[in-house]
């Protein structure tokens, strides 16, 4: 038999409960998930916290581990009777227990691992708080235990496929953007994409001019040299010169293609 309390002084309210006895207890050692609270070098039932997602066993607030401190207090024969008890708490998973010790008996793995609240004196108005939510219940821990561990390793296989997909995206989007940058020119002198004409530049440059808000093309003045004319055909080689990403040896060509682009007209 368990007993079942719940503390409103967290919002959500805190899951908290107790063995009926020390045999009780044995099954909560046994099967426990969180923390495990009772009072030091004192007889005390084992008080415990089911923590809720993103709580963590050393950052409980206060008032809710003042909640547990008096319950435990209140649940033990001898430190209900005395004032200034220390409570101890520590991870369900740091309690320790072989053959060689009684009933309801714990020690811990590691001692760091377990902090301690001094409780003045016990206080009745926390006390009928929590005993107004008591509810007795004849739970099976082991299941519980069992759905609560292949609940925990389902959330974990979702969270590792999840970032394995993610790592995959990721990765292809890399390899993308690398085939992208390595293959960005290689049509840009395809002989395709050429024009024999220079009249024909006329023609599609000042389309891609205005597209870009620049001023219309003057190519008959004497000397001009525009990087914006280019004979090629298709937007996206004119919107890299526009741009300045063509660079080094391949802006050089593109400028000498543009002067002799101007040489017919300035000897015409």
């Amino acid at each position: 038999m368990v007993y079942y309390f719940t503390s409103t002084v967290v919002k959500p309210s805190a899951y908290v409960y107790v063995g009926k006895d020390k045999f009780e207890n044995e099954d909560l050692i046994k099967f426990g998930w969180e923390e495990d609270f009772h009072a030091d070098k004192l007889s005390s039932a084992h008080i415990y916290l089911r923590l809720t997602e993103g709580e963590t066993w050393d950052n409980i607030p206060e008032p809710l581990l003042e909640d547990l401190a008096q319950l435990t207090k209140a649940n033990s024969i001898e430190g209900n009777k005395k004032d200034n008890v220390t409570i101890i708490y520590t991870p369900w998973s740091n309690l320790r227990k072989d053959g060689s010790m009684a009933v309801g008996q714990v020690s811990f793995h590691d001692d760091r691992k377990v902090k301690r609240v001094l409780v003045r004196q016990r206080e009745n108005v926390i006390i009928n708080r929590l005993n107004k939510t008591k509810v007795e219940k004849h739970p099976d821990l082991k299941q519980e235990r069992e759905d609560r561990q292949k609940e925990l390793r389902k959330r974990d296989q979702a969270a590792m496929l999840a970032r394995k997909k993610e790592e995959a995206r990721i990765k292809k989007e890399r390899e993308q953007l690398k085939h992208q940058k390595a293959h960005a020119y290689d049509d840009i002198f395809n002989e395709e994409n050429m024009v024999s004409d220079p009249r024909d530049v006329l023609v599609a440059a000042p389309e891609v001019v205005r597209e870009e808000q620049r001023q219309p093309l003057h190519l008959a003045e004497p000397g001009a040299l525009h990087r914006e004319v280019l004979h090629l055909r298709g937007l996206r080689q004119l919107e890299l010169l526009l741009r300045g990403e063509v660079l080094g040896r391949l802006e050089v060509d593109v400028l000498l293609v543009l002067e002799d682009l101007e040489g017919p007209r300035r000897a015409g």
